[in-house]
């Protein structure tokens, strides 16, 4: 993990500060920048999501399909989280604080968006920053890399839906058309453009030829990560200012949901006997949100200056350290995880199987 991505939050914070100055002393040039739209998409952020993106996705090989079977306890655990209980569950959390507990704290105008904020960041599992989670927690790396594979194909068809019949049971009105060509424009083309990109640089170089644009295009996907949040704050700067404690406030739905779906998931992987080196990565992928897909969706959706978009950035701003504290855990309590009784009978198995075999 970089020192740059280490540092992630201290940058948000950072953007937070700039967007909010930046558009209270230049509204006009954040004026410009919001009209610039073509059937509803905002060019310059459609430009900085594509930044976002498409590095992460040229990691993703698709081949990697081909391995699901060889873990397939760990799959479906991770496959029931992220599909059937964290997009779910967020809605529920959404429902409880923002639209009951903290309601009368926040504007009345705002609070079905700040819901539909939160059930946008949920309804997509990480696809990039998981892999360094992996790896921090000695994860195994071929169940990483299957697992987010088949995640990316499930999100393709199944994004719209979830979020659609979660915005519905919220009495939130769903633009479809809008919410279609999110899908289209920062899930389906750049998974193409990405697996273009990976086959070509494979074909002429190799694995260090496809490593060495992987080097110079991260940073830039991080840039261009800042660059929108200083949008979005340039055009959320008087609301935060009138009612600063808006985001500590949607930081509690998110921060319940992040410990709950990686702890649900820590405890099946265990029950279904599951080595843990996949239970790590796999309560961590059940956790991790695809931000940068969120907050495209957001700005899509609703606009910048709506309460969705301001609840996705939340996620950004608290992702870092909430995901390490969930690698701290998932290390530390590994003892505890072997000796499950589970656990011992699958890994004798195992072993049974190799030395007959």
């Amino acid at each position: 993990m970089s020192k740059f991505e280490r540092y992630l939050t201290l940058w948000v914070l950072l953007c937070i500060v700039a967007g909010i100055g930046l558009g209270q002393f230049l509204p006009g040039v954040f004026q410009a920048i919001g009209a610039a739209e073509i059937a509803k998409v905002n060019l310059p952020v459609a430009l900085l999501i594509w930044l976002m993106i498409i590095p992460m996705l040229v990691k993703i090989d698709f081949a990697a399909l081909s391995q699901v079977a060889q873990h397939w306890r760990g799959i479906g655990v991770t496959l029931f989280i992220n599909w059937a209980v964290k997009p779910f569950s967020m809605a529920l959390l959404g429902w409880f604080f923002i639209g009951w507990l903290f309601k009368p704290y926040l504007p009345a105008d705002q609070v079905d968006s700040y819901i539909a904020g939160l059930i946008l960041l949920a309804a997509a599992p990480c696809t990039a920053m998981v892999f360094v989670w992996s790896n921090l927690c000695k994860g195994e790396p071929h169940f990483t890399l299957s697992q987010v594979a088949l995640n990316d194909v499930i999100m393709i068809v199944a994004f719209a839906p979830i979020v659609g019949l979660l915005l519905g049971l919220s009495a939130i009105t769903v633009p479809w058309d809008t919410l279609l060509l999110s899908v289209a424009l920062y899930i389906v083309v750049p998974v193409i453009l990405a697996q273009i990109v990976r086959r070509i640089l494979l074909a002429r170089g190799g694995d260090s030829a496809l490593q060495g644009l992987l080097d110079t295009l991260q940073p830039l996907s991080l840039v261009a990560l800042l660059a929108t949040l200083v949008l979005l704050f340039g055009f959320q700067g008087q609301q935060i200012l009138a009612q600063p404690l808006i985001i500590a406030i949607l930081a509690v739905p998110i921060l319940i949901q992040v410990y709950f779906n990686s702890g649900l998931a820590y405890l099946l992987n265990r029950a279904s006997g599951e080595a843990h080196c996949v239970a790590g990565p796999s309560a961590l992928i059940g956790a991790s949100n695809f931000f940068e897909l969120a907050v495209a969706a957001a700005i899509s959706l609703f606009g910048f200056h709506s309460g969705a978009a301001l609840a996705t950035v939340d996620g950004v701003l608290i992702e870092v350290p909430v995901m390490l504290s969930v690698v701290k855990i998932v290390n530390s309590t590994q003892g505890w995880y072997n000796s499950g009784a589970a656990v011992r009978r699958v890994a004798a198995e195992n072993l049974r199987e190799k030395i007959v075999g």
